[in-house]
């Protein structure tokens, strides 16, 4: 893997839903046999099956996780539980036609689901004593809860791609039953290490159980950080990340998909301005390490595999001055800070920043002058 002749490609979790467009549209499509490798596939979980595990990214509705760390009932998230085992394995009853095959995808998430199970019982009960706290460790509930979605997508279609001839390999980064916990970069060299890209094809999930704890900082954004560092440790040519849309000029939603076009190219510096506006192509974050490596991300269009997607590379400038997008966001309030005494005193915004970050306010900008600062 010293020189960059692969690919990383992150799949998003609506996209994960429509295997037939995945295989025909991404990982098959048109190529020979001998061109279905060097390709390494980073895997959310399947569509609406994080909210289940989590809370609804939404609406906010409790899924197994919010049940467990509010404790109002102490089996409510065990009710929660069983009702997602039956979800996943419906998932797999529709993808899977050859009963052997759903067995097996069945056994190896149900002995998933009943391992977490266990753990969160035995987790109630030690902190039924006074001298621990659930709230300590209710992280690394949440890491462990997440990486049950990612597991099933990435071992579904790992076992799908076998039973079509592909040499899928499964790649479970979600720490289970692990010995050690390793730091990201650590944990995905020695993942890759042992993988030939040029005869296997990683289908890997996107969460990654690691030292710095991946959901500290990023929450549900984790899977982008998995897909950066993967493309940047195994030194890919290319990163490239699989959605159900174009990264657009414009919301087709709003304005009509007949007045949007693709981007076509940007930068690094404008996908930021849109992750800060809540439209990521990719997090700031993630994009740091694919911009410092000079790894180009491109955005495609699960749906319109002929189509190039969006190019961002970090040195992109237009051949004259215009506006690439048209982007906004909604629920917006400005927090206006007047003291005439502030000029001149240091710290003044220090001080306003730790107010907004105690109510966890996320903030877009800030515009200052002699005795006003504004959020």
């Amino acid at each position: 893997m010293t020189t960059a002749q692969h690919t990383v490609e992150k799949i998003g979790g609506t996209s994960m839903s429509n295997y037939e467009a995945v295989r025909d549209n991404i990982i098959i499509g048109k190529r020979k046999k001998s061109d279905l490798y060097q390709r390494i596939f980073v895997v959310s979980a399947y569509g609406g099956v994080t909210n289940e595990l989590l809370e609804h990214k939404k609406t906010g509705e409790p899924g197994v996780y919010a049940l467990f760390a509010d404790a109002e009932s102490d089996w409510a998230w065990g009710d929660d539980l069983t009702k997602l085992i039956q979800l996943l394995t419906d998932i797999n009853g529709e993808l899977f036609a050859d009963p052997m095959l759903k067995q097996q995808a069945d056994q190896f998430i149900t002995d998933r689901i009943e391992g977490v199970r266990g753990c969160l019982i035995d987790l109630q009960r030690l902190c039924s004593y006074g001298q621990f706290q659930l709230e300590e460790h209710l992280l690394t509930v949440r890491e462990m809860l997440a990486g049950i979605g990612e597991a099933h997508s990435a071992f579904n279609t790992a076992l799908k791609l076998q039973q079509e001839g592909i040499n899928a390999r499964f790649v479970d980064l979600t720490g289970w039953r692990d010995a050690e916990l390793l730091p990201l970069d650590e944990k995905l060299k020695q993942a890759f290490d042992s993988i030939d890209l040029s005869r296997e094809l990683p289908i890997v999930t996107g969460y990654a159980q690691c030292k710095e704890g991946l959901m500290r900082t990023f929450d549900r954004g984790y899977s982008e950080m998995t897909f950066s560092r993967t493309a940047v440790i195994t030194n890919a040519r290319e990163a490239i990340i699989h959605k159900e849309y174009h990264l657009s000029s414009a919301d087709p939603n709003i304005v009509g998909e007949d007045k949007v076009v693709p981007l076509g190219r940007t930068n690094y510096d404008v996908a930021d301005q849109l992750a800060n506006l809540g439209m990521e192509a990719i997090h700031p974050r993630a994009g740091k390490g694919l911009r410092q490596n000079e790894i180009p991300l491109r955005v495609m269009n699960t749906f319109e595999p002929e189509h190039t997607g969006t190019l961002i590379t970090g040195d992109y400038i237009s051949e004259k001055p215009q506006v690439e997008i048209i982007a906004g966001a909604k629920g917006v309030f400005a927090i206006e800070v007047f003291d005439q005494d502030m000029q001149g005193e240091p710290g003044s915004d220090r001080r306003i920043l730790d107010v907004l970050t105690r109510f966890k306010v996320r903030f877009m900008s800030k515009d200052t002058n002699a005795n006003t600062i504004t959020h």
